[in-house]
């Protein structure tokens, strides 16, 4: 969930910066002769440097290595093993001068560069997924916009059942890109190598696709997603009685709204969907209105708060356990702990209301855009002292877009009793933009027309669906976010127990 404004992803550079790239390699001295140390760095895409520590005659093999560089100062540590060096470049930027360390034991150490091997021809072959990849046009006739997206439909007669992807607000392409992670991306390789067709498509205004997404209502939304439907119902490898939307964020509530309309969907599967109304929703997202390098700086703060209360939650536990308390007086202590939890989650978004719900007011309450965008730079200037005047004026028109004025007028609740299909109701507990207890209880309890309704919150998953992060793979040397594995089992299995996959 974007906040307002573009997400676009930063990768620093610091002042200075060249290539390590290559092999580093000199002899260190040792009382009785000398060890030959090699450290290999790699640069990679994301700014970033790989590198491993090898010193062969001590088995001592492909050890991770970070690197830090400032200015001419390079330095390399092998936690591993203890063992760091610190060097200085020469202007002819091939050798590194300095000393090495590690427990017990400094001398001098001067590594050589010897440049990687130069590379063969890029190699642009990629093996194809294992299912069918269509580029697709559709059209919402209703509002005259055309749709430029992708089918991927599993490999086999079929037919399959399908899911059509809707995402969160905020423009975003296909994929659902959020820097390097691609939820829908992700979503759709998943289910179609199970046997479920998906079809994705970047909002209006993305891509090929026509429109404004600023100027894009949730109702409009509604006409684009079953416009998809009626695209899928045309396609003879899929199964017409089982055609669904899948939504993340606005998209779960932009399903739920098709579904309680006239064609709607097979079922539906909403990720972190809002059942409180927009008013309430906006009030409570970070820096609301300012650019999202902002409201992610406070979202990472908070979410870095968290971690820590709950390391010294575990501590007390593990301290209780060693000193022998009981399994009745540790399950009395993790209670205590999701309480205090619970009352700090909501102390923090009472807070958040209450300092962001006076701008959101003003937009309500004052329908001329550029009277409203005058109190609100006044409003915001007092909020966030020594912005530039531009600042203030860039967040004030992303307050009083379309998209944001019917945004503030949406209520979730209005029609949920129209739905009447099976709906997948998922949430996860690290959300710190919905919360998860207030919005999943609200949708629950509102869809009163079908009896097939299943909520559930998942652990340790925040409102981008990334598990935690000892799940992520490593790419590159270094960990990168990934969808849930508990949420990709549970829309695969719930669908899949609705409709069978071919055979």
């Amino acid at each position: 969930m974007l906040l307002l404004g573009g997400h676009q992803p930063a990768q620093a550079q610091g002042p200075g910066r060249y290539s390590l790239e290559g092999e580093w390699k000199g002899p260190l001295a040792v009382p009785g002769g000398s060890l030959p140390v090699q450290i290999f760095v790699t640069e990679l895409a994301s700014g970033n440097r790989f590198a491993v520590l090898n010193v062969v005659p001590q088995r001592i093999n492909r050890i991770p290595t970070s690197v830090e560089q400032r200015g001419d100062t390079v330095v390399f540590v092998a936690e591993q093993v203890g063992c760091r060096f610190k060097g200085v470049r020469t202007p002819e930027g091939n050798r590194l001068t300095g000393i090495w360390s590690q427990p017990g034991y400094q001398a001098a150490l001067t590594l050589e560069f010897v440049p990687p091997p130069v590379a063969a021809a890029p190699k642009t072959f990629r093996f194809p997924p294992p299912y069918r990849v269509q580029e697709v046009k559709f059209a919402n006739e209703t509002d005259k916009i055309v749709f430029a997206g992708t089918l991927t439909i599993p490999a086999g007669e079929g037919p399959f059942p399908a899911v059509a992807l809707l995402s969160d607000w905020d423009a975003q392409d296909e994929d659902g890109r959020y820097g390097d992670y691609q939820l829908l991306g992700g979503l759709a390789d998943y289910l179609t190598r199970r046997g479920i067709a998906v079809l994705r498509f970047p909002d209006r205004g993305v891509g090929q696709t026509g429109g404004r997404t600023e100027l894009t209502s949730p109702d409009d939304r509604a006409r684009d997603a079953q416009a998809a439907l009626q695209f899928m119902r045309t396609q003879p490898l899929l199964d017409g009685a089982h055609l669904g939307l899948l939504g993340h964020g606005e998209g779960g509530n932009v399903a739920l709204l098709a579904a309680g309309r006239p064609l709607p969907p097979a079922f539906v599967v909403a990720l972190a969907a809002a059942g409180q109304s927009g008013l309430e929703v906006l009030s409570t997202q970070p820096a609301v209105g300012w650019p999202a390098a902002l409201a992610d700086s406070v979202l990472r703060r908070t979410a870095r708060g968290r971690a820590a209360d709950q390391q010294v939650g575990q501590a007390r536990l593990e301290k209780m356990r060693v000193s022998g308390a009981n399994a009745a007086q540790l399950q009395v202590q993790q209670e205590q702990i999701f309480l205090r939890q619970r009352a700090e989650e909501k102390k923090r978004l009472e807070t958040l209301a209450k300092a962001q719900r006076p701008l959101l007011d003003i937009v309500r309450h004052t329908t001329d855009d550029a009277a409203a965008r005058a109190l609100l730079v006044g409003a915001l200037r007092a909020q966030q002292p020594s912005q530039p005047d531009s600042a203030y004026a860039a967040a004030a028109e992303r307050l009083t877009t379309p998209w944001a004025r019917s945004y503030l007028r949406f209520y979730p609740q209005q029609e949920l009793a129209a739905v009447q299909c099976p709906v997948l109701l998922l949430h996860g507990t690290d959300d710190l933009l919905l919360n998860a207890d207030a919005n999943l209880n609200l949708l629950a309890k509102g869809l009163k027309g079908t009896r097939q309704v299943e909520a559930r919150q998942l652990s340790g998953v925040n409102h981008l669906f990334q598990g935690p992060a000892t799940e992520w793979p490593l790419i590159d040397g270094r960990q990168s976010p990934a969808v849930s594995v508990a949420a990709l089992d549970a829309i695969r299995s719930w669908i899949q127990a609705l409709a069978p996959p071919a055979k």
